[in-house]
């Protein structure tokens, strides 16, 4: 079932890449727990949609977030060596952390999984947006297939301003 807005989000433990940092364990607990925080996820790193656009726009008005008290995450389902490489080549500043959910457990905790497997990819991550406070959701943005529109940077950063 679909996490929904009231709802905490689930303590999965999962691996944290940070740029500057060492990859480490921890439990989505843990980093969502206090304050405001936002978590993007994508089907998959170095997908042309996910790395062409999503995450661009969130590098470019990640100060944005950050001047608003945000934290920011985005995850995918794919290994750590993945995300940093893909962490590197978008350029993503330290503090932005990506979640590498590479089993999916994350994923599947929240009920936001998407099955890939005709296009060789496997179980993915559903390509959704949400705004949490204290580790609740206050705001969930589920992207149609083959779009994006509500999961944008933009779109979140006007929806917490709302």
């Amino acid at each position: 079932m679909t996490i929904q807005i009231g709802q905490p989000l689930p303590d999965i433990e999962i691996t944290v890449v940070e740029t500057g940092a060492e990859v480490q364990r921890s439990s989505t607990a843990a980093l969502f727990a206090e304050g405001k925080s936002v978590l993007f996820a994508v089907p998959g790193a170095f997908t042309p949609t996910c790395s062409e656009r999503h995450m661009p726009g969130y590098v470019k008005h990640f100060h944005e977030f950050q001047a608003r008290g945000i934290k920011l995450y985005c995850m995918a389902v794919n290994d750590a060596y993945v995300m940093q490489a893909w962490a590197a080549s978008q350029q993503v500043p330290p503090g932005f952390k990506l979640l590498a959910d590479g089993n999916g457990a994350f994923t599947s905790a929240l009920g936001l999984q998407m099955d890939g497997t005709a296009y060789g990819m496997g179980m993915r991550a559903r390509r959704f947006a949400l705004y949490a406070e204290n580790g609740v959701v206050k705001l969930l943005n589920l992207e149609s297939p083959g779009e994006l529109r509500v999961t944008t940077a933009e779109t979140m950063l006007a929806a917490v301003d709302a």
